[in-house]
């Protein structure tokens, strides 16, 4: 049985395709790296409370390992009980698909019937395959769940996907969404030429991974020549490991860039948070370490807000790098008004209850 995007509830579609803000959902482990049922639902309760329009899951910043320790299907059934329990909100749910297309098969039945709306497609388990191979695994996939295109940057195991891919790629009826996330000017253009050639403008939407650039990405239009015709196509919202972290400043500011975009005026304060929330992304993510901290530099934000209770990763071998602590003292200290301290703060006691 497929799910079709045309399936889904109207305000979950529409939802998506305004833009929203969908935080990448981290794993919550306690001493022994076990998952910690209490902190994994807070963060989803906080993450909703927020206004955060959905939830990924199962995906990069939640640990690719959770397929091998049995956890894939608890904690998406957890999020989902966040999204269904603790709000009447509709939320985008999105699933993480990985590995081959016998795994990726089986993980989006899991997710369909849990209620999730679409998979975020990884190919990472097809280093050296063929573009025909790739967009074959693809199709395949489109026939469980609506697919939500990934490219994920090669720092962190992607591989390189030219144009003609993302072409194909967005050709597929079922793909309702991409996310673009190479941190690479040239490759982000790559996805956007895809899309405008594959005439698929209206249908799949852009959202930006790049956590590195997220301001630009969602203020800059891009005006593609394709067919003969010109099209505009913006990156809509974001599904970000980034807004794993500070998720109510950041959908704050989501919503001020929608209007400012709306209103046709673009105030100087919006375009000086981009080097802002790149400075902190720097930190978090670890990049003078080649991001060997990515996961754990989210895990540390959280950990010190009191909603995550350290920050170990399921590999033991994956925490903070060097240096790292002292780059996310620096960023807390230098844009206080990025973080929303305060308002978990406020809520911790009751998303933990």
């Amino acid at each position: 049985m497929t799910l079709r995007w045309t399936d889904w509830p109207l305000p979950v579609l529409d939802a998506l395709r305004r833009g929203v803000a969908i935080p990448a959902h981290p794993l919550a482990l306690d001493a022994n790296r076990k998952l910690d049922l209490v902190r994994q639902r807070g963060l989803s309760r906080y993450y909703v409370d927020a206004g955060a329009g959905g939830l990924a899951v199962g995906v990069h910043t939640t640990q690719f390992a959770i397929r091998d320790v049995g956890l894939y299907a608890p904690v998406l059934e957890l999020a989902m009980g966040a999204a269904t329990d603790w709000t009447e909100r509709p939320l985008v749910m999105i699933a993480g698909l990985s590995g081959r297309t016998d795994q990726a098969r089986k993980e989006a039945q899991v997710a369909r019937g849990l209620g999730y709306h679409a998979g975020l497609l990884s190919l990472a388990a097809f280093q050296g395959a063929s573009e025909d191979d790739l967009i074959a695994h693809a199709q395949a996939i489109a026939e469980e769940i609506p697919l939500v295109g990934f490219y994920l940057q090669p720092a962190v195991g992607g591989i390189v996907l030219p144009v003609s891919f993302w072409r194909r790629f967005a050709a597929i009826e079922n793909v309702v969404a991409i996310k673009i996330a190479p941190f690479n000017r040239y490759r982000t253009l790559d996805v956007v030429r895809g899309v405008a050639e594959a005439d698929a403008v209206d249908r799949v939407t852009l959202y930006t991974g790049n956590d590195d650039h997220i301001v630009l990405d969602l203020l800059l239009p891009f005006r593609i020549e394709a067919k003969g015709a010109m099209h505009t196509l913006r990156i809509k919202g974001g599904l970000l490991g980034h807004w794993s972290v500070w998720v109510k400043r950041a959908v704050e500011m989501l919503e001020r860039i929608h209007a400012a975009i709306a209103a046709g005026n673009i105030p100087q304060d919006l375009l000086e948070l981009e080097a802002q929330v790149t400075d902190v992304n720097a930190a978090v993510f670890d990049a003078a370490n080649n991001f060997h901290g990515v996961i754990a530099g989210c895990h540390e934000i959280l950990r010190r807000q009191g909603l995550l209770a350290g920050t170990w990763c399921l590999d033991p071998n994956e925490g903070l790098g060097p240096g790292q602590k002292e780059a996310i003292d620096r960023v807390y200290a230098a844009y206080p008004h990025l973080a929303d301290d305060a308002f978990v703060r406020q809520n911790r006691e009751r998303w933990l209850a």
